[in-house]
């Protein structure tokens, strides 16, 4: 691509920060870095023409973790670590809320439900009889008491089939990742971020005083320092990195009259999630089904996956309601073996805030801002 000399002044001239993936996170650093610092030059960058992860293609759960899985993490992690995640997760969110305001991202706090089958039975007598003790955590990081609660007698009025329980989190809401992504966008540029789409870039050469980003468009572009915030594309630009790609798989309905479904569902451990969006029902998962195959980069469908998430909107989620699939998209999620973000210097010039394991809306507000704090130290 040929610039003219009036472009590559204006848009890639003096550059003090390049922040690599205009997503929750890249560009929430840029938004602190703005902030703390008015006069920094910031240039982010983004391969896609919109975010081409996870941010604006998830199913919007304001949510910080479901009982069995904060049981499941405390069997992997310390209690500390456990807790600790948990609370950086709902201090991002309300860091989310107070940035951008719950009208702009269509906030709403409905609850959200973890559904059992009979099958399930075991696993559910040790989250219930676990109830008092995540209840004590929650209330030091939420200041309610009682956050998950069991709520049997809702089943028949969401008309599910084949669900034995119900446990409620009273804390958990919803929002609306569109509006989210472009409330943030016109955000950071009303106060001066440069936000180019399409501009991917493909390495990062150290200069010894300054780093270099070679791009597909053939525009190299020169900044003081990086953050990349690519999250589940990372190793592609760091391939030390930990992180793994992984794909999520999501279908939303036409508008269905009288749907009594409101609030946030997560059913068998988590691999399976839907809400409502008005009367519409959005419902994504199943990688669990082909861990391997959704251990990918590249955005698309798969017929096991999506004939799965059909069978059960079938036979479990509205059962003798009639439905029409409207839409069907995927997006990329960043995971590792561990559930920690990873927030770091990778070198004197480069830092990196990526692997969101799926909690991105919850966390990436605040992750943005722990590596906009790094790139700080480097100017």
């Amino acid at each position: 691509m040929q610039l003219s000399f009036w472009e590559k002044e204006t848009y890639f001239g003096n550059i003090d920060v390049l922040i690599v993936g205009s997503g929750i996170v890249g560009l929430n650093a840029a938004l602190h870095l703005k902030v703390s610092q008015p006069k920094l030059k910031i240039l982010v960058s983004e391969r896609g023409l919109l975010p081409t992860g996870a941010s604006s293609k998830n199913a919007g759960f304001a949510c910080f973790g479901s009982p069995s899985e904060l049981l499941d993490d405390l069997s992997h992690h310390t209690e500390e670590q456990v807790f600790g995640l948990v609370a950086r997760r709902w201090e991002g969110l309300q860091r989310l809320r107070k940035n951008l305001g719950d009208i702009k991202i269509d906030y709403h706090r409905w609850g959200g439900y973890e559904m059992f089958e009979s099958s399930q039975e075991e696993l559910y007598t040790a989250c219930l009889e676990k109830l008092p003790y995540l209840n004590k955590h929650l209330q030091a990081i939420v200041g309610e008491p009682h956050v998950y609660r069991q709520a049997d007698q809702k089943i028949n009025n969401f008309r599910f089939k084949q669900v034995a329980h119900l446990l409620e989190s009273t804390a958990e809401g919803q929002i609306d990742t569109g509006k989210m992504i472009l409330a943030l966008t016109q955000k950071v540029q009303a106060l001066g971020v440069l936000v180019l789409n399409g501009l991917e870039i493909q390495s990062l050469h150290d200069n010894g005083t300054s780093i270099t980003a070679t791009t597909a468009q053939s525009i190299d572009i020169t900044a003081r320092t990086v953050l990349v915030a690519t999250n589940g594309f990372a190793k592609k630009l760091l391939p030390e990195l930990a992180v793994v790609p992984a794909r999520a798989q999501v279908l939303i309905t036409k508008p269905i009259p009288d749907l009594p479904l409101k609030g946030t569902f997560h059913y068998d451990r988590g691999y399976y999630y839907f809400r409502n969006i008005g009367n519409r029902v959005l419902f994504g998962g199943g990688r669990n089904l082909d861990f391997k195959t959704e251990e990918t980069a590249e955005l698309g469908l798969t017929d096991l996956v999506q004939d799965k998430l059909e069978e059960l909107l079938t036979n479990i989620i509205l059962p003798d309601v009639p439905f029409e699939i409207e839409h069907r998209w995927s997006g990329i999620m960043g995971v590792g073996k561990e559930k920690t973000i990873i927030v770091q210097q990778v070198s004197e010039r480069v830092c990196c805030a990526v692997r969101m394991g799926g909690m991105g809306v919850a966390i990436g507000s605040l992750v943005g801002e722990e590596g906009a704090e790094l790139v700080l130290q480097n100017l």
